[in-house]
């Protein structure tokens, strides 16, 4: 049985590091250990050119020349990739009479330190060691890098924390499928949750039992928590040393007053990024099988708000329209449509939940959809589209 291994993660920026070697080994290894801020000191005869455009355009030493006993005067560590075991074995001994530990490159048993696959994902270092097996052990940890960066890893901070910062999460039309990777990841980190009614709600049974999660959500005609204090709620859970996703429908820059909350945070000094995501303006549609564009047929669209009167807007046909949040004053929608120019016969269509199991599509004229969305019993969340893409893959 192999003697068992102490992993460590050393801090080696700014001290001297030797490389022995100028193949393809010791690129690799150069690489690494520059990002890793070591000083380097690189010594062979001769390096790839790869390597050599590194040495030109980065701060590090070549001794252009075959390594002699004293080489490692100072350094806190060694690399040996010459492949000449005689050299590689001269090395790992001078390294083994300084008490430097030595990576021996190709000959792993008898080295005195063994440099893992790793990988990075924001702060989080991920090493594997697979007993010397360096293609497993960069398999396992490309997986491992995946599964965190997808979020199906358990990420939250448990001791040290980084401090409070803020997530716009877009959730995209409601199915969880649809979630972008980032998203998942930040609702893995996340300590609150606050979330809007047309958010993927499904994703929150994923979340640690004492994550909270403070429901903000608004009906048509209903705002139970203004605006202003949502805005609140996210500074001040983050003000508070927690890290904070505000998951929302849809995307959160397509009328999901995002720019509202991103400023809240701004000017409270707290961090914050936007994760973008799928608009239902776009997503629904093609769900039902209405291309907002399609050659021949629709070069354009525009996505308006229904919850307010319509200013000027394209009157033909092949410009589309996408009206979200439309379906409670629908009736008035079309008759100004129709009344500003727009021909009644237009093809339109009513999307109801869309992207879900219970999505149900109803498809009329211009000038008769508020009375077929009425016959039908729609509500909310729908989407509308007004345009001949509506009907042109049916045809």
């Amino acid at each position: 049985m192999a003697a068992a291994l102490f992993p460590l993660s050393l801090r080696i920026s700014g001290r001297r590091v030797v490389v022995v070697g100028g193949g393809h080994v010791a690129t690799r290894r150069i690489a690494t250990l520059l990002d890793a801020g070591a000083d380097l000191v690189v010594i062979s005869p001769e390096v790839t050119d790869s390597l050599a455009a590194t040495i030109a355009r980065e701060s590090l030493t070549w001794l252009r020349r075959d390594y002699r006993t004293g080489d490692l005067e100072g350094a806190w560590l060694v690399q040996t990739a010459t492949a000449d075991p005689a050299v590689d074995d001269a090395v790992a001994a001078d390294a083994e009479e300084s008490r430097i530990w030595c990576l021996k490159g190709g000959d792993p048993e008898h080295a005195t330190a063994w440099a893992p696959a790793t990988g990075r994902v924001d702060d989080i270092t991920i090493a594997v060691n697979a007993g010397g097996d360096a293609r497993r052990a960069a398999l396992l940890r490309n997986g491992l890098v995946a599964a965190i960066e997808t979020g199906d890893l358990p990420l939250r901070h448990r001791t040290h924390h980084p401090g409070g910062r803020v997530a716009l999460v877009g959730g995209g039309p409601g199915d969880p499928g649809l979630l972008t990777a980032r998203a998942r990841r930040l609702l893995a980190e996340a300590d609150v949750v606050i979330t809007d009614r047309l958010a993927p709600l499904a994703v929150l049974d994923e979340l640690d039992p004492d994550v909270e999660v403070i429901d903000v959500g608004k009906l048509p005609d209903r705002h139970p928590i203004p605006q202003d204090e949502i805005n609140r709620l996210i500074v001040d859970r983050a003000q508070a040393g927690r890290v904070v996703v505000r998951l929302k429908g849809g995307d959160p820059y397509v009328f999901g007053r995002g720019g509202e909350e991103l400023l809240a945070c701004r000017e409270a000094g707290v961090e914050v990024e936007v994760v973008p995501g799928v608009t239902s303006a776009i997503a629904v549609a093609a769900a039902a099988g209405i291309p907002v564009t399609h050659r021949g047929v629709a070069r354009g669209f525009s996505v308006v708000t229904g919850h307010e009167e319509l200013g000027e807007l394209p009157r033909r046909g092949d410009h589309t329209l996408v009206l979200l949040m439309g379906v409670r004053r629908l009736a008035a929608t079309t008759s100004e449509l129709v009344a500003n120019g727009h021909d009644p016969a237009t093809p339109a269509a009513v999307v109801e939940r869309g992207c879900t199991p219970d999505q149900r599509v109803t498809v009329a004229t211009l000038g008769t959809l508020a009375e077929r969305a009425a016959e039908v019993g729609a509500t909310s969340p729908a989407i509308v589209v007004i345009g001949d893409v509506v009907t042109a893959l049916t045809l």
